[in-house]
């Protein structure tokens, strides 16, 4: 018998098959046999397509006598596939899948097409990344239980504010920072009893892999994809007391094998190799050169790769898909502007050493006031590159998943709805950043020109040569409310800006809209 999973839907042999663009199928098949090491048994499944187009995924054990075979189909027609590994004799060893075109989902994102220094989705719209780090998504709820309560309050008030990717572990265990004694029980989610390997963090059993773990993990990406929210996957982290096998080890190999064979196929995937990757002498970067070899054979739905590591990624800028950074520089829309005009890829400051903190401290890196936060993500938006926020109570194991929780003091969430809400209406990927003499950090298209004034800038007092005499109108947006000030009309005299800020804005940031009057 096939069981299409995210269909819903239990097929008799003989049935076609007929899923979405992009949706993603689980093709199960239940084996006479169970071999020795179930885990490292070979099934994979060869799709054609009517085109003569093929793919080749890899399947994984699922438990019991069972093996899956997820896939998602980036092309819309008839696909036919040939399952092995798991009998000849087996009666569902061949099939047929109708797809059909996606009317809502977008696709996975990727390298858009003319602009490498950006995302797109496959369907060709443009894709703003705006991160929320949350490592420990897949410890919120308990394993077996009916639905997802928790990290569906959380999810949603993160899709409600504009974010459109999540920065997540597939597991962690615990940090030696943090303020514990003053944690709630219910958002404390250290060292966690569940553990993807046999047994437990403390006493684990490295010969198999736990599939409930994996099942759980399963929902909690899907999750996400019923969100519209890429999963940025991180497979390894050395820093959150993970015991871990030996690298490059069966043990580790089984483990890193079974995460690409389980969630490639989810379109809302990127893959990142490991947190801070290089920095506890866990690793070298021959081993996680390895591993992006290692995944890219394996993976058929060629998702894109980075590494939490800049060290890597400016060394390797070739092996991976985009730029991972973790950059703290205090002028930081410099240093932004610096690192994107190395590479003809997206640049991901990942972690940009602001973390806003509400409740109890867990970890205050070089910033914790929520504005100054919010300044860092314009810094790098105005450098034409994309960043993540960091709430200090949820981006670790305390996660407040309620935010009536802390409804006296809660995180400004609805400073980023603005920022997508504004980039919405200016697109980043239509403009290139720009600085005259003088003046602010600046973005400019044809005859739009954007002006970041960050709360101690008084006004836009420099140059720009392409406004030399030009008549322009000239409006104001207050990124903490998200409200526009009405536009004023100016003829310039010469290439100089002297725009001072409104009243309303003193001592505030601000973003400056002039756009040539024709």
């Amino acid at each position: 018998m096939i069981f299409c999973l995210c269909l819903g839907v239990t097929y008799t042999q003989g049935q076609e098959l007929r899923a979405d663009q992009w949706q993603v199928v689980d093709l199960s098949f239940t084996i006479n046999k169970l071999p020795d090491l179930p885990f490292d048994h070979g099934v994979s499944a060869l799709f054609t397509h009517e085109s003569g187009e093929t793919m080749t995924v890899p399947g994984y054990y699922n438990g019991a006598k069972e093996y899956q075979v997820r896939v998602s189909f980036s092309k819309p027609g008839k696909w036919t596939y040939e399952v092995s590994g798991i009998g000849k004799k087996n009666k569902n060893q061949r099939g047929v899948i109708e797809v059909t075109m996606a009317e809502k989902q977008r696709g996975p994102i990727q390298i858009m097409d003319g602009k490498s220094q950006h995302f797109a989705y496959a369907n060709g719209e443009p894709y703003m990344a705006m991160a929320f780090e949350l490592d420990w998504l897949f410890a919120l709820d308990e394993i077996g239980a009916d639905g997802l309560p928790n990290s569906s309050s959380i999810i949603n008030e993160i899709a409600a504010n504009g974010f459109n990717q999540v920065v997540m572990n597939v597991y962690a265990y615990d940090a030696h920072w943090g303020d514990k004694e003053r944690m709630l029980p219910q958002h404390d989610f250290s060292k966690p009893e569940v553990f993807p390997y046999g047994g437990s963090n403390t006493n684990p059993d490295y010969d198999v892999l736990n599939v409930d773990f994996f099942k759980h993990l399963d929902k909690v990406i899907a999750l996400l994809n019923e969100q519209d929210i890429i999963a940025h996957l991180m497979i390894y982290v050395w820093n959150k007391q993970v015991n871990w096998p030996d690298p490059e080890s069966v043990e580790d190999n089984r483990y890193f094998d079974y995460v690409v064979k389980r969630y490639q196929a989810y379109p809302n995937l990127n893959w990142d190799i490991s947190k801070e990757a290089l920095a506890y002498g866990r690793d070298d970067m021959g081993y996680i050169s390895r591993r992006i070899a290692r995944l890219r054979s394996m993976d058929a739905h060629q998702r894109l790769v980075t590494v939490h590591d800049y060290n890597y990624c400016s060394k390797y800028p070739e092996l991976v898909d985009f730029i991972s950074i973790q950059e703290w520089e205090p002028y930081l829309y410099g240093r932004m502007r610096e690192v994107r005009s190395r590479y003809d890829k997206p640049i991901f400051n990942i972690e940009h050493g602001g973390y806003e903190k509400t409740d109890i401290t867990i970890f205050d890196g070089a910033y914790n006031d929520a504005l100054t936060c919010l300044d860092r993500a314009y810094q790098c938006a105005f450098a034409g590159t994309y960043s993540t926020y960091y709430w200090q109570n949820a981006a670790w194991y305390h996660v407040i998943y309620d935010l009536n929780d802390v409804a006296e003091n809660p995180p400004k969430l609805s400073y980023y709805r603005h920022l997508m809400d504004f980039f919405d209406t200016y697109p980043l990927h239509e403009f290139e950043p720009e600085r005259g003499a003088f003046s602010p950090p600046a973005l400019s298209r044809e005859t739009t020109f954007l002006y970041y004034l960050d709360s101690d800038r008084l006004g836009i007092y420099g140059e720009n040569k392409r406004l030399k005499d030009q008549k322009v109108s000239i409006r104001w947006f207050d990124p903490q409310t998200g409200k526009y000030l009405n536009a004023e009309e100016r003829q310039m005299d010469g290439v100089w800006l002297g725009f001072d800020k409104p009243a309303a804005l003193k001592g505030a940031m601000a973003i400056a809209v002039i756009e040539i009057i024709k």
